[in-house]
């Protein structure tokens, strides 16, 4: 099932349940000057020690807490895993701390510092960085930083209970239509979809040597995940497909890695 409207403004979509304690409260921004749409999406990991990651648009406000407490009664909620503080990540941030007056929002240092510098109140705000554990009682994430993105604080993880990776904005990709999986899309399209994106997001990876890209991209391969999340693209049930098509696209000069955008 795929969604082809193409309406002026971000709009919510159905919720994604990809693994049992798992939820994908998806939307999208149309985006027409590039030819498709964008996701964007938040996750609910339930479980003893509730999470939830990102918060969306704040022109969703409605539509994003709505889907949240179908989920899950916020009160239950104990961290808020924030990505980076961009503002497709962080747009409904005050309105979930108010119903949930028992989480605290993880996030790294320049993101503390960003919603500090914004006026946003931090006494509920937990410094994170690469390498530390997060226990939620019946799941253990492993913080780490994702191979790219376009915010330096930006933080992803990997929870070994579900096999599942978080790479925030990797692998987000300008789609014609937003599928339910990764593996929907038509092979061009995602092709072109994660060209456009990475010279959006990311227009640094042109200055990255194919060596180090490859590091990067190993690093999450050898985590070996059966689910892998991204902010900006369908859930993907193969890493290796994805590091695959982004090192063909670079050895073939496609590759966000080689091309600026123009």
């Amino acid at each position: 099932m795929t969604d082809t409207t193409q309406p002026a403004g971000p709009r919510a979509l159905a919720t994604l349940h990809p693994r049992d304690g798992i939820a994908v409260l998806r939307s999208a921004m149309p985006l027409p000057d590039l030819g498709g749409q964008l996701a964007n999406n938040a996750f609910v990991f339930d479980g003893r020690e509730p999470m939830l990651v990102d918060t969306g648009f704040a022109l969703l406000s409605e539509d994003m807490l709505a889907a949240l407490a179908a989920e899950i009664d916020p009160r239950r909620l104990r961290r808020i895993f924030l990505s980076h503080a961009d503002a497709d990540h962080v747009g409904n941030l005050a309105a979930v701390l108010e119903l949930a007056p028992e989480a605290r929002v993880l996030t790294g240092f320049l993101g503390y510092a960003k919603l500090m510098l914004t006026g946003f109140p931090v006494d509920r705000v937990q410094v994170i960085a690469p390498g530390d554990t997060l226990d939620l009682g019946d799941r253990r994430l492993s913080v780490l930083r994702p191979p790219y993105y376009d915010a330096p604080e930006t933080l992803g993880f990997h929870d070994a209970a579900s096999d599942t990776l978080f790479v925030v904005d990797a692998f987000g990709a300008v789609l014609p239509a937003i599928t339910r999986t990764a593996e929907q899309i038509d092979d061009d399209a995602l092709d072109r979809g994660l060209e456009t994106w990475s010279q959006l997001d990311a227009p640094w990876l042109a200055s990255l040597d194919r060596a180090a890209l490859e590091a990067s991209l190993a690093a999450l391969s050898a985590l070996a995940p059966r689910l892998v999340l991204g902010a900006h693209l369908p859930p993907a049930l193969d890493v290796d497909a994805l590091i695959e098509r982004i090192l063909r696209l670079h050895a073939r000069g496609r590759a966000p890695a080689l091309r600026n955008a123009a």
